[in-house]
């Protein structure tokens, strides 16, 4: 039984700088930290989308085992589901402490 050319390897071709561009735009920046901040879904949109990036960029879905890749993508997926379930706040600003 042969597969289509990749089939079952690797990811679909542009699918990571797809996802680096959903990362960059959904990146809160420092000029609207204060803005957005408390936003939850965008705090959330933010860690899904740079989940994504790990996963395209350093991860080959055809490996069996848990790669680092994998493993910084469960990470950022679970501080999403922190934010999105209120269980954790902004810790502030940095600056406004000093």
């Amino acid at each position: 039984m042969t597969s289509s050319p990749g089939v079952g390897r690797g990811w679909p071709e542009g699918t990571a700088d797809q996802a680096r561009e959903l990362q960059r735009r959904l990146a809160i920046h420092e000029r609207e930290w204060h803005a957005l901040k408390s936003q939850r879904p965008r705090r959330a949109a933010e860690q899904l989308a740079a989940a994504m990036v790990h996963l395209l960029q350093a991860d080959d879905p055809a490996q069996r085992q848990i790669t680092p890749a994998r493993e910084r993508a469960i990470e950022l997926v679970e501080h999403a589901l922190l934010w999105l379930k209120a269980e954790i706040s902004d810790p502030g600003c940095p600056s406004h402490g000093r």
